[in-house]
């Protein structure tokens, strides 16, 4: 063994959610940590989450709100760890912190102070940060794992991977985990972009140019999954939190379906608009419960913009309203890594142990947070996984 290199317990790869959390829960069972990461500052994506805010958890989050091959993997550490757990932390450091809706936790102030729990909490229990840190290769030895970095070698007889997956570049995403995970047989779940906004063809991009910028609530499906949350429609095509949700689920070639309005009996309005007012065009009467760009978009695809109501009959209503309660839409792709929130795929959970997320044929490798096969929701639920998952493999390695 090279005499050079430095020794620890435990080594985590990226500062992230998940790797500051592993390195917290080691480091209070007495374990010497040192966590690595390539970027200038430690946990970026916390940083941008929830507009600045981070919204850190979610207190719905149970195994059913995620993504996976393999949709029981989830259920030990996430029953060990659970928001409220998380929640006790912030609570600690008195970091103030609101509820929006379907269960959203965000902080009042800032990001910021997320990032600087952890990184208190990691300097409690001793655990060395290395930022800046460009890692070269990763090897196997007799007692453990040898990472060499531009700066030298460390050994370990634990490694913990929290590298996160390809999701927005620009923070520095580089797909390393999966790297790693290859390297030593572990196989993986084709990646994809997930939470990501989705993108439709010239033709239908030219179809709804008036509406870039209207956004309306609905119940968007694909399959027998349905989200209901606001939709909005963008120059390059569908984006707002109904969309994400259902772009982990949507494939190529798929359709997706719109009820726009889902709580709003639209044909009942119109008709008691007509019996109100039958001289009424359709169009204004439709800008009532829709957004008027909306309600001109329909009533001219329907060819009846300047209609008065009571040239429509019932069954003439019903149909029109078919084509806003279920607007039928084929994207055409996503937007990508480039704004995707997270990674669907990653590390097959058939080779992780659940309970401590150690790749069950190389004892002291373990893959946690956005690298592994599990996929939230959006909504803090990505972030519950990270706690939950560092918490498991901290308890461990």
């Amino acid at each position: 063994m090279d005499v050079l290199a430095e020794q620890f317990d435990v080594v985590i790869i990226g500062a992230g959610a998940a790797g500051m959390m592993a390195a917290i829960e080691a480091g209070k069972r007495g374990r010497r940590v040192a966590v690595l990461d390539h970027a200038k500052a430690p946990g970026e994506k916390i940083r941008i989450s929830g507009g600045g805010r981070c919204n850190f958890t979610n207190i719905h989050a149970s195994p059913k709100n995620f993504l996976s091959v393999n949709p029981h993997f989830c259920k030990s550490a996430l029953a060990r760890y659970t928001p409220h757990d998380f929640i006790s932390l912030v609570d600690r450091y008195t970091i103030a912190w609101h509820e929006k809706t379907l269960g959203q936790l965000f902080c009042d102030d800032t990001a910021k102070d997320i990032i600087r729990m952890l990184l208190t909490e990691m300097k409690e229990v001793r655990a060395v940060l290395r930022l800046g840190a460009q890692i070269q290769t990763v090897d196997k030895t007799v007692s453990g794992f040898r990472v060499v970095t531009v700066d030298g070698a460390i050994d370990c007889s634990s490694l913990i991977v929290a590298s996160g997956g390809k999701s927005i570049p620009k923070m520095g995403a580089t797909g390393l985990a999966y790297k790693i995970a290859e390297q030593f047989g572990l196989p993986l779940v084709e990646t994809r972009p997930a939470l990501v906004p989705l993108t439709l063809d010239p033709a239908q991009l030219e179809n709804l140019s008036t509406l870039a910028g209207v956004a309306v609530d609905a119940q968007v499906r694909c399959g027998k999954t349905a989200f209901e949350e606001a939709v909005l429609i963008t120059h390059r095509g569908l984006s707002g939190p109904a969309i994400l949700q259902i772009s982990s689920y949507w494939r190529e070639g798929g359709d997706i379906r719109l009820n726009l309005l889902p709580h709003v009996d639209i044909a009942a309005l119109l008709r008691a608009a007509r019996k109100d007012n039958g001289r009424q065009a359709l169009q204004t009467a439709l800008a009532e419960p829709l957004p008027k760009r909306l309600a001109q978009f329909f009533a001219e695809a329907a060819g009846m913009s300047n209609r008065p109501l009571a040239d429509l009959s019932d069954k003439a209503i019903d149909a029109f309203c078919l084509t806003i309660k279920d607007w039928t839409i084929t994207p055409a792709g996503s937007e990508g890594y480039r704004t995707a929130e997270v990674t669907l795929g990653g590390v097959d959970t058939r080779v992780l142990d659940s309970r401590t997320m150690q790749a069950r044929d190389v004892p002291g490798l373990y893959f946690i947070g956005e690298c592994v096969d599990v996929t939230g929701w959006l909504g803090g639920y990505n972030f519950q996984w990270a706690w939950a998952s560092g918490f498991s493999a901290g308890q461990a390695a």
